[in-house]
């Protein structure tokens, strides 16, 4: 049927007598259904490339006469140059191997702006199997690819909110339990220091007490805005892994650089000067932090250093609490 859209009909044939059946052998019923449709046909000839036939909804659709669609450069020209490429790759080299083939991509229309189009490939073949012709529907896919993007949007917007911490606004467990072995496994390829520090708010459980649930949560909050200013560097971590303990894991960092961090992040805590009446240590909130670091080998385990830098924090805490732990009792 399409192959006959190579001469088709002229749009201005006149009806057929009411005395005459309409049959499905005639080329204007088939041109009618075809342009009446949202679809737009087209048809090229392999051998010239050229389009011997191209719906008249083209233009609605993009603006460009039908008479301007002379050959496949004219095609090629009005896609996207960031699909164009890859695009007509794609299509020729399924053209050339007889494959019918689907292509989505971003075609531009004449005032400027874009319209995504899934373009439908069928190779027409002569009996010797040499391709004849190629045919085809391009179908106007904008208001699918924009619901696809919102989709894939609010998705990423999910996953991000998952490895973050809703309270406080810094990195949660999942995430620390995600990157870890990823750092872990790259500092032991390429023979680079690991650091942690593990830390935890003194006396927050007398905090809360004193002070009520929600200030404890803007007390949180402020805790990790400060943590995550001292671990400043982009592959630095600040997460928060439950309650009032916070993990630091600085990927290439040595032992004097982690307690420089975990100094710094004690500092930045002072100079936010939150009341503490009911603390041990002082009349502001202050924590104490575990820190270790190591360059994995073979041998080592990485929740087994976990466990070391847990039980460094809880040395800081028994010895009397805001202070830095970073080795062995």
């Amino acid at each position: 049927m399409l192959s006959s859209l190579s001469n088709p009909p002229s749009l201005m044939t006149a009806p057929l007598p009411a005395s005459e059946p309409v049959t499905g052998d005639d080329p204007g019923v088939y041109r009618t259904l075809l342009e009446s449709t949202r679809a737009i046909p087209w048809r090229i000839d392999w051998a010239t490339m050229r389009f011997t036939y191209i719906g008249p909804q083209i233009e609605e659709l993009l603006g460009w006469s039908p008479s301007s669609w002379l050959s496949v450069h004219d095609w090629a020209d009005r896609i996207h140059e960031e699909d164009r490429q890859k695009t007509v790759d794609f299509c020729v080299s399924q053209s050339q191997q007889g494959v019918d083939h689907e292509a989505d991509y971003r075609a531009l229309t004449r005032d400027g702006d874009q319209v995504w189009i899934r373009d439908v490939v069928h190779v027409v073949r002569r009996q010797d199997g040499s391709v004849d012709s190629l045919v085809g529907f391009m179908f106007d896919i904008t208001a699918r690819k924009q619901a696809e993007d919102k989709i894939l949007q609010l998705q990423r917007e999910l996953e991000i909110l998952s490895y973050r911490d809703s309270l406080t606004g810094v990195a949660n467990r999942r995430m620390f339990d995600t990157l870890y072995p990823v750092e872990w496994a790259k500092a032991r390829a390429i023979g680079e220091p690991l650091s942690l520090v593990v830390i935890d708010i003194d006396y927050f459980k007398q905090y809360n007490d004193h002070y009520g649930h929600v200030q404890g949560d803007d007390c949180l909050r402020r805790v990790a805005q400060a943590l995550d200013a001292g671990a400043s560097r982009s592959r630095d971590l600040c997460a928060r892994l439950g309650g009032e303990e916070f993990v630091l894991l600085l990927p290439g960092t040595d032992g004097e650089a982690a307690r420089n961090v975990a100094e710094r992040c004690r500092k930045l805590l002072g100079h936010e000067e939150i009341p503490h009446a009911r603390s041990g240590v002082g009349r502001q909130v202050t924590v104490s932090m575990g820190v270790g670091t190591i360059v994995p080998g073979a041998q080592d385990d990485p929740q087994v250093f976990l466990d070391r830098i847990d039980r460094r924090l809880y040395q800081a805490k028994s010895a009397g609490r805001d202070r830095i732990c970073d080795s062995e009792a």
